[in-house]
């Protein structure tokens, strides 16, 4: 037999990340509908696992650029600035993939989680409170 086993219409037919992509981007389209304007200078990316350490291991403390559960970190604002050869990065959120999926009972759940983080990640970035990002957040 040669060629694809499952149709592209299939939901099998997607890599597991590359589900966790569209789920990443069904919840950031809210967010993103609500304050493109002042978002047009944001990455979002998904890496697989994080590669930090809390500051201080003993007591798990992260800065505010990090939303963790406990000493799991689950995304990072990378903020604009120069990479090493020099050049202008953009400001990003990293998501990382395996803590949320790990974290998330089912795929609403998982969208669910994604957004709460995405609020906290954009409100970081502008500088204002969670709640002005979404309301309806602590509801």
């Amino acid at each position: 037999m040669r060629g694809p086993v499952l149709p592209a219409s299939a939901p099998g037919w997607r890599s597991r990340s590359e589900r966790f992509d569209l789920v990443v981007l069904e919840a950031f389209a809210p967010l993103d509908a609500r304050w493109h304007d002042r978002l047009t200078k944001l990455d979002i990316a998904v890496d697989e696992v994080p590669k930090i350490r809390p500051r201080d291991p003993a007591s798990v403390t992260w800065p505010d650029e990090v939303v963790a559960d406990g000493p799991v970190p689950l995304s990072r604002l990378v903020p604009a600035g120069l990479d090493k050869r020099g050049e202008t990065t953009r400001a990003r959120i990293v998501l990382f993939r395996r803590p949320l999926e790990l974290r998330a009972h089912d795929p609403d759940d998982l969208v669910d989680l994604l957004h709460e983080v995405l609020v906290q990640q954009i409100a970081t970035y502008l500088g204002v409170d969670p709640d002005v990002i979404d309301p309806t957040e602590g509801d």
